[in-house]
C-alpha cells in the first residue's frame, strides 16, 4: 500500500540524516514560512483565532510568535497554520498547486517545542513533511484543484508526516497510521476562495491541527485505514478524480521536492505572478509609466482566470485575487508588495482606470501545462501606438528562477522588521540558519516575539 511505503521512508530518512543541500533548502523555507507568519499573527484571523481560543492560551510549550505567548501543540498548529496563509506570501509546490510550510512547519514547530527536539530534528521533519505531502498532492493533479483548496486537503498529509516523525521517528506504523487518520479529515472547499471571509486562511491551520492530533493518536495506538489513499471509496477517488499513484512515490528520497519549492516574490495570489513579472520586465525594459498604457491582453492558464480574475475588488482579500490590479498596481508602483492592498492604493484613480482597460483570456497551450507550468503572455499597447509583448514561462521564485539567499534574507526583513524591530528580525534570521546547531528548540524563545 502507498501508505507504507511513505512510512518507511519517513523512518529511512529520519534515520539518515539531511544532506548539507537539503539541509539549507530546509532553512530557505522555515525562514520563509516566518517571513509570513509574523505579520500574519497581527492580523484576521489570527487576532479572532487568538479570542476564540483565549481560554487555552498560556498553556504548553508550543509558541505563537507575534503573539507572545504559547498554547498546547495541536493549538499552536492551528493557530500558527491559519497565520502563516493570511498574508499571502508562503511558498508553493507548483505541481500540486500546494503551499506545503503553513501545514507542515507549523505542526512540525509545535510538536518540536513541545518534546524539546533539536533543530536538526525539526529540519527533518519539515522535509518529510514536504516531501510525502507534496508527491501525494502532484498524484492527485490537476484534477484535485477543481473543487479543492490542496493546501487544507493535502496539507493534512505533511502536518503528519512532520508530527509522527518527531514523536516516533523509528516507528514506520505511527507514521503510516498518522497519515490514514489525517486522510480522512482532509478537507478545504475552492469556494472559501471566492470571498472575502475568513475561511480560506483557516484551511492550513485545520490541516495542522489534523496532522498534530493524528500523529499523537497513532502513536498512542489509534489506528487509521492503510488503503484510504488508493481505497475503491478513498481519498484518491473521492478526491482526486483519476489520480496517478506512482507520483506519490517517484523518486522518494532521492529526488527532494523542498529544493525546487517557489518562494513567493510576490504579496499576493501565486496565480497572478506571471503575468506581474511579464509587465514588470517590460516596464523595465522600455520605461514606461502607468499613464503611457492604453490597454493591456493578458493570457494565461484557465486557473489564474478562474481563482484570480476578480475585476473589481472591493476589499484587500479581493485586491489579492485580482490580475487586472496586481498588474495595474505593478505598472505605477514597480512592486506588488504588502503596502499594495492599503486602501488607499486600493481605491487608486490612475490604477482603476487602467483596470478597466486589462483584458483577461484564458490561453489553452497554458491551461494544459497546469500546474506544472504558470505562465503568461502580456501584451501592452501604449498611447502612442507602439505594442510591446513578453512571454513569461514561469515566475521569478520558481525553480527555474529561484530566489537567492540574500533575496530570502530582504523579504524577511521586510516583512519581520516592522513586527519585531530590525534588531529582533536580525537576531532572529541568524538563529534560523543556525538552527541546526540549537540543541532544543526552545531554546529559540520564539514565544517571546
Amino acid at each position: 500500500m502507498i501508505l507504507d511505503t511513505l512510512s518507511e521512508y519517513a523512518v529511512a530518512q529520519s534515520r539518515a540524516g539531511l544532506k548539507p543541500e537539503i539541509k539549507h533548502a530546509a532553512k530557505r523555507v522555515l525562514i520563509d514560512w516566518m517571513a509570513s507568519l509574523l505579520p500574519g499573527a497581527l492580523v484576521e484571523p489570527a487576532t479572532t483565532l487568538r479570542r476564540a481560543h483565549s481560554y487555552e492560551l498560556g498553556l504548553g510549550h508550543s509558541s505563537l510568535p507575534g503573539a507572545a505567548t504559547t498554547a498546547l501543540p495541536g493549538t499552536a498548529a492551528w493557530i500558527n497554520g491559519s497565520a502563516s496563509h493570511a498574508i499571502e506570501f508562503d511558498d508553493i509546490f507548483r505541481d500540486a498547486a500546494y503551499h506545503p510550510g503553513c501545514p507542515t512547519i507549523s505542526a512540525a514547530l509545535a510538536v518540536a517545542e513541545h518534546l524539546q527536539s533539536s533543530g536538526t530534528r525539526l529540519l527533518e521533519a519539515i522535509t518529510i513533511g514536504y516531501e510525502i505531502s507534496t508527491r501525494i498532492g502532484a498524484a492527485v493533479q490537476p484534477a484535485h484543484y477543481k473543487h479543492f483548496h490542496t493546501t487544507g486537503t493535502v496539507g493534512c498529509f505533511g502536518a503528519a508526516a512532520a508530527a509522527a516523525s518527531l514523536i516516533a521517528p523509528d516507528a514506520a506504523p505511527v507514521s503510516a497510521h498518522a497519515l490514514a487518520t489525517s486522510a480522512t479529515f482532509a478537507s478545504g472547499l475552492q469556494q472559501a476562495f471566492r470571498s472575502d471571509a475568513m475561511t480560506k486562511a483557516l484551511h492550513p491551520g485545520h490541516a495542522a491541527w489534523v496532522g498534530v492530533t493524528s500523529a499523537f493518536g497513532a502513536a498512542n495506538g489509534l489506528t487509521g485505514v492503510l488503503d484510504i489513499l488508493e481505497g475503491e471509496v478513498g481519498f484518491g477517488a473521492a478526491l482526486g478524480g483519476n489520480p496517478t499513484w506512482s507520483r506519490a512515490t517517484d523518486g522518494l528520497g532521492e529526488r527532494f521536492n523542498i529544493d525546487a519549492i517557489t518562494l513567493k516574490n510576490h504579496g499576493c495570489c501565486g496565480h497572478t505572478f506571471a503575468a506581474i513579472d511579464a509587465l514588470l520586465a517590460l516596464r523595465t525594459r522600455h520605461g514606461f509609466k502607468i499613464d503611457d498604457i492604453a490597454r493591456i491582453a493578458i493570457r494565461t492558464y484557465r486557473a489564474a482566470v478562474e481563482v484570480a480574475g476578480i475585476r473589481n475588488p472591493r476589499s484587500a482579500f479581493e485586491g489579492k485575487f485580482s490580475i487586472p490590479y496586481v498588474v495595474a498596481h505593478a505598472a505605477k508602483y514597480g512592486s506588488v508588495r504588502l503596502n499594495a492592498f492599503d486602501a488607499e492604493r486600493m481605491s487608486d484613480p490612475q490604477i482603476r482606470s487602467l483596470m478597466q482597460d486589462i483584458e483577461l483570456l484564458e490561453d489553452a497551450e497554458l491551461t494544459a501545462g497546469f500546474p506544472g507550468q504558470r505562465a503568461a503572455h502580456v501584451q501592452i499597447t501604449l498611447k502612442n501606438g507602439e505594442q510591446l509583448a513578453f512571454f513569461a514561462p514561469y515566475r521569478l521564485g520558481d525553480p527555474e528562477a529561484p530566489l537567492s539567499d540574500a533575496q530570502v534574507e530582504d523579504k524577511f526583513r521586510e516583512l519581520v522588521g516592522p513586527v519585531i524591530g530590525d534588531q529582533r528580525c536580525d537576531k532572529l534570521l541568524s538563529d534560523l540558519w543556525a538552527i541546526d546547531t540549537v540543541t532544543n528548540v526552545r531554546e529559540l524563545q520564539l514565544a517571546a516575539l
